[in-house]
């Protein structure tokens, strides 16, 4: 099934996790690092920059999906995403854990709109079945 493209963002990256990211417009231009290395260069991360990325994307999601209910809500969706040592192929890995904070519903009604949310994100379709994703949705 082919999809209609809305819009395509760009950015470069130069020399890998010691490098630097800059996106086509600017607005994204950062030096990279490592955080566990021994270094005192500062910089961000890929998992960093997924974090934004998914957290934003998930809460629109969340605020889309409540809206669609006829919910009032006010949300905050942050987002750990863990580097990880991958045992199965010596390799690496990342996963994710999303704090939703929702007020406006119960605990129940929380949960309910944080799994929809999930199946009607783009960053959640996309990760699926590839990295280990848990909710923790929180009704405040």
């Amino acid at each position: 099934m082919k999809s209609d493209v809305l819009f395509t963002s760009h950015a470069t990256a130069k020399n890998g996790r010691e490098g630097h990211v800059k996106s086509d417009d600017g607005l994204i231009d950062l030096d990279l690092t490592m955080p566990n290395s021994d270094s005192d260069k500062k910089g961000s991360n890929p998992e960093q920059l997924f974090a934004a990325a998914y957290s934003a994307c998930y809460d629109g999601a969340l605020n889309l999906v409540a809206s669609k209910e006829k919910k009032k809500i006010d949300s905050t969706t942050t987002a750990d995403i863990s580097f990880l040592k991958d045992s199965e192929d010596n390799g690496f890995k990342i996963a994710a854990t999303l704090h939703i904070e929702i007020s406006g519903v119960g605990q129940e009604e929380a949960e309910d709109l944080a799994q929809k949310a999930h199946q009607a994100c783009p960053y959640s379709k996309a990760t699926r079945g590839n990295i280990d994703v848990t909710l923790n949705p929180k009704a405040v």
